[in-house]
């Protein structure tokens, strides 16, 4: 039995090494060496401190931010550890019930704001993490911004143009405007 045995166990032993060992150090090493930015998370930095991550969205309450779109995430928002959609197809009442409620709180936040509201800021994404807005969602928010910032319109539009992401390779998906590094613009130009 010893003798049919020991195969299977070197066999285990080696497989695991080379598995379990060999091949994630080799990715984890490759991953460092050419993406960088990306094996690290794609950290968004404000000198030595993380403000947060180009792939994961993150909350503004104040009304001198821009905010992003709702997340469906619990028990907090912007939660990656449950990251998912809320899988509520285009005819549940509860859906709608929830677009209605944030329609009402944004109406609430900028009342003489009478533009539609765009779609995807009042939509959670597919995962909930969407750190992300469509470029007419910034613009929606562009005079409240504006209001309470004290600044002209003019220069907002422009900071939204100027951190306006285009298509993937240049045919995928819309332009977006990731609302992080758009804040954080916002708050250097504020300290100038």
């Amino acid at each position: 039995m010893l003798k049919e045995l020991k195969p299977a166990l070197v066999l285990l032993a080696t497989l695991s090494v080379l598995t379990g060992l060999a091949y994630p150090a080799l990715v984890t090493g490759l991953a460092q060496a050419i993406f960088p930015e990306q094996a690290n998370g794609s950290l968004i930095r404000d000198g030595d401190a993380v403000r947060g991550s180009r792939l994961v969205g993150q909350p503004f309450a104040a009304p001198g931010h821009f905010q992003g779109r709702p997340s469906a995430t619990a028990p907090m928002a912007f939660n990656g550890a449950a990251s998912g959609g809320a899988n509520q197809g285009p005819l549940n009442p509860a859906l709608e019930e929830a677009v209605k409620g944030r329609i009402e709180a944004l109406r609430a936040s900028d009342p003489g704001n009478t533009a539609p509201i765009p779609v995807d800021f009042v939509t959670a994404s597919a995962s909930g993490l969407d750190p992300h807005i469509s470029v007419a969602a910034a613009h929606w928010q562009v005079p409240r911004v504006a209001r309470e910032r004290k600044l002209p319109e003019a220069q907002l539009r422009e900071l939204v143009a100027a951190h306006t992401e285009g298509r993937q390779l240049g045919f995928l998906g819309e332009p977006r405007v990731n609302v992080l590094a758009l804040n954080m613009a916002l708050g250097a130009r504020a300290q100038r």
